[in-house]
């Protein structure tokens, strides 16, 4: 720990971008991908929860940006069940983007 803190500044530069190269690519691994199952509820497939939805809104930001040039990844998973995985999806979203209460304080 101590050569990255006593390094120059390249060894630092280079650590931070591998670091961050490493989580995107971490990140990108877990997007949705292309959805096969048009039929929802089979005995092969279960529909998507509650956790898969919350998984989805919390990774959605790297998702969308992935789907921009690959067309086989989907940010919503169409075969799902409904309303749980609705709100899994927008809790996990609302925890990734935030609620905005802080703005809505105002100044003090």
């Amino acid at each position: 720990m101590n050569f990255f803190l006593k390094g120059n500044a390249k060894v630092k530069k280079f650590a931070f971008i591998l670091i961050a190269v490493l989580l995107l690519t971490l990140l990108a691994g877990c997007a949705a991908g292309p959805n096969p199952n048009t039929t929802p509820r089979t005995a092969e497939v279960s529909s998507a929860g509650f956790w898969q939805g919350l998984w989805h809104g919390i990774i959605l930001p790297v998702t969308f940006i992935i789907s921009l040039f690959n067309k086989n990844v989907g940010i919503y998973e169409v075969v799902n069940n409904g309303g749980w995985y609705n709100f899994g999806f927008l809790i996990g979203l609302s925890i990734i983007l935030g609620g905005g209460g802080r703005g809505s304080a105002g100044r003090r």
